[in-house]
């Protein structure tokens, strides 16, 4: 059958008389919330337990099919298998090798995607047969090779790696390990070290135990009909063997004793991520529900939000702030999240507590709650306009076991919700008492006006953990400096580290050239540096400049996408005090030591090279790691990082050969492939 659904006027405007005078002077009234016609998509079931939905749509010549695995979470002995697992399918089958299976798919114009417990594809209607039968080869007749397998693995390492200093990365996984506990799903997570454990007969036992029809849906969606679709599946799907994935008892979570700060040190972080977060029992067939996420929205749920307005409009503390509350039928939280700069992380928490605390004591703005229902309405009458929708409002009401009027009543129970309902859930579920606040950011900068936080004329205590929720004695941030240590000691001992002066004094200027990548985007990139106070830096592609930066010692000028700006007097004086190959051999006193700190690489001297730069010397190496930058944009102050690594030997002095700018979330890195020094430099290519 073809499916339809219809919906009425959200608001009407309701009249006494159809020749009565209308009162503009009164707002008009809204009408009761709709009941929804979503209809009903076909269904049919296979003997293997497999459950099958089609909804219809003959407006647009395609077709896609989502395979949905709900089983229930479980804990794995090697955590990173089920990534593994999904990575793997779709490298070839039993029928095709990878490059044959690839290329079809390819060729058709088609998206088969693969996973542990899930499938899908999407095709023009006269290609899906054979897309189906694709879809269905990679799924139930995976060949797992040791060559995919092994390149695989490696690819997960590395992207470990990558987030091993991923400071978001890393508050999220303690947040979640804090909030369900290593021993729940929810808490697991994958490290290097489990990723090397798992065997390739680790993934086959995966594959076999969980991607089973028992708990299986599958739905159609577009240009096809019942009968269509059930032959598609009994012809690729019949062998599908009759199964139900292994279920395990599962822990239940508990709230923190007290509400506190739980504080992990991120020595490279230059902002600290916040995350509020309390466990929740609640599910969609709840009665508080539709009043949470009524609550939710008006706390963080939109732009217009109470956190969002006071943070970021208010404050400028921060591009977002937002919270979400989840109504997962296994084990759920509450969670007001936020990135905000090093020196208001402690003022960011406590206007979060105000947040959480006013939408459970004061009554929301009846205007707000009514312009929260009309959004809400108005965004699921948008959402009803895909038939992807109805597919899966259908999955829903079978996976959460929910009432078949559920949707029907949508609008209904939101409507329903009043300002009562509101301050009333927002008391029970944002648990403002038992708040976990996990912060993962720069201790030594952080955590002394942490430690002084108050709330409601009580101290919020700080627990310390490590990137993986281990709990800890807290950091020593900012050390003790070793007598004798000075800004000319610090210098003395890198020129040493990296060749001793009297090779480093002769090396009058270098010449590197490289790439620079930022994002999926890649540059030709060329530097110089020279003792004379002279420097250049020019980025192109494609032959063309795209960035130009050269300073001659009395002035220069920045060149971007073709607008060129001299430096300005200030960029001048700062220019002659650090344009330099070796500044480490200029002299010392215009420098100020400032402490010695821990970092991501160990220890290190950081010394005060301008008002608004830091560099920072390892103390164990001596070799310098990084300089630290303050910039204001937009009003606001940011931090760069500039990290110095990968030191190899040019002509008997060690050089860095790889640079990594991160400036927020963003990372631009230089490799250079070649470094010359004691070249012959017209001045030309400084001017």
């Amino acid at each position: 059958m073809k499916f339809k659904f219809s919906y009425i006027l959200l608001l009407c405007f309701v009249t006494t008389s159809l020749v009565a005078q209308i009162d503009r002077s009164q707002m008009p009234k809204p009408g009761p919330a709709p009941e929804i016609n979503l209809g009903e998509p076909d269904t049919f079931k296979m003997d293997n337990g497999l459950e099958v939905l089609v909804v219809e749509d003959h407006k647009l010549p395609r077709v896609s099919v989502r395979l949905v695995i709900d089983n229930k979470p479980h804990r794995v002995e090697k955590p990173g298998v089920a990534t593994l697992t999904s990575a793997l399918l779709g490298t070839g089958t039993k029928n095709l090798s990878k490059d044959e299976y690839n290329e079809e798919i390819e060729f058709l114009g088609a998206t088969v995607n693969l996973g542990a417990e899930y499938a899908y594809a999407s095709s023009l209607t006269k290609y899906f047969p054979r897309v189906f039968e694709l879809m269905a080869d990679g799924g139930l007749n995976p060949v797992f090779t040791q060559e995919e397998f092994d390149a695989e693995k490696a690819k997960l390492i590395e992207g470990l790696k990558a987030d091993a200093k991923n400071v978001g990365a890393i508050a999220n996984r303690v947040s979640s390990v804090l909030a369900y506990s290593k021993n729940h799903p929810y808490g697991q997570y994958t490290t290097e070290e489990s990723v090397e454990k798992i065997t390739l007969q680790d993934v086959k036992n995966y594959y076999r135990n969980f991607f089973v029809p028992g708990n299986a849906y599958m739905a159609f969606i577009g240009d096809i009909n019942k009968k269509e679709a059930k032959k598609l599946v009994k012809d690729y799907f019949k062998n599908w063997k009759a199964e139900k994935a292994p279920e395990f008892e599962l822990p239940e979570p508990r709230k923190a004793q007290y509400r506190q700060i739980d504080f992990v040190n991120m020595p490279n972080a230059v902002q600290s991520e916040i995350i509020a977060q309390n466990t929740v029992d609640l599910k969609m067939t709840d009665e508080d529900y539709f009043p949470v996420l009524v609550a939710n929205q008006i706390l963080g749920g939109s732009f217009g939000s109470y956190l969002n307005m006071n943070l970021r409009e208010d404050k400028g503390y921060t591009y977002g702030a937002r919270s979400s509350i989840g109504a997962d039928r296994y084990a759920s939280r509450f969670r007001a999240s936020v990135s905000v700069r090093n020196e208001v992380t402690d003022s960011a928490v406590v206007e979060i507590l105000k947040e959480i605390k006013r939408i459970r004591t004061e009554p929301v703005d009846a205007q707000k709650l009514e312009d929260t229902k009309k959004k809400f309405a108005g965004n699921f009458v948008l959402r009803l306009e895909r038939p992807s929708t109805v597919a899966n409002y259908a999955l829903n009401i079978r996976t959460e076991n929910l009432p078949e009027d559920f949707y029907k009543t949508y609008l209904q129970k939101v409507n329903a919700v009043t300002q009562e309902d509101v301050q009333r859930v927002a008391a029970k579920y944002f648990d403002i008492n038992h708040l976990q606040i996990v912060i993962a950011g720069k201790g030594s900068e952080v955590v002394e006006n942490l430690e002084k936080v108050k709330f409601e004329d009580k101290s919020v205590p700080v627990l310390y953990y490590d990137k993986y929720g281990n709990k800890t004695d807290k950091p020593e941030f900012n050390k003790p400096l070793p007598e004798g240590v000075t800004v000319q000691t610090i210098f003395d001992d890198y020129i040493e580290a990296i060749g001793g002066k009297d090779k480093v004094e002769s090396v009058e200027n270098a010449v590197m050239k490289g790439t620079m990548s930022a994002g999926p985007q890649s540059f030709n990139v060329e530097m110089i540096m020279t003792q004379n106070n002279k420097s250049l830096m020019e980025v192109g592609m494609n032959g063309m400049t795209v960035m130009k930066s050269t300073f001659d010692g009395e002035k220069g000028y920045d060149l971007m996408q073709g607008q060129r700006k001299d430096k300005t007097p200030e960029q001048i004086e700062e220019a002659k005090l650090t344009e330099y190959l070796f500044l480490e051999l200029k002299d010392a006193s215009k420098f100020e030591l400032v402490n010695l700190e821990s970092t991501e690489q160990g220890d290190a001297y950081v010394i005060q090279i301008t008002d608004d730069q830091k560099s920072f010397y390892s103390v164990e190496t001596g070799l310098k790691i990084k300089t630290v930058t303050t910039q204001e944009q937009m009003g606001r102050t940011m931090e760069s990082t500039l990290k110095y690594t990968d030191y190899k030997p040019v002509e008997g002095v060690l050089m860095p050969h790889k640079l990594v700018r991160s400036i927020g979330p963003q990372n631009i890195e230089i490799n250079f492939d070649g470094i010359m020094v004691n070249q012959d430099i017209p001045e030309t290519k400084f001017q």
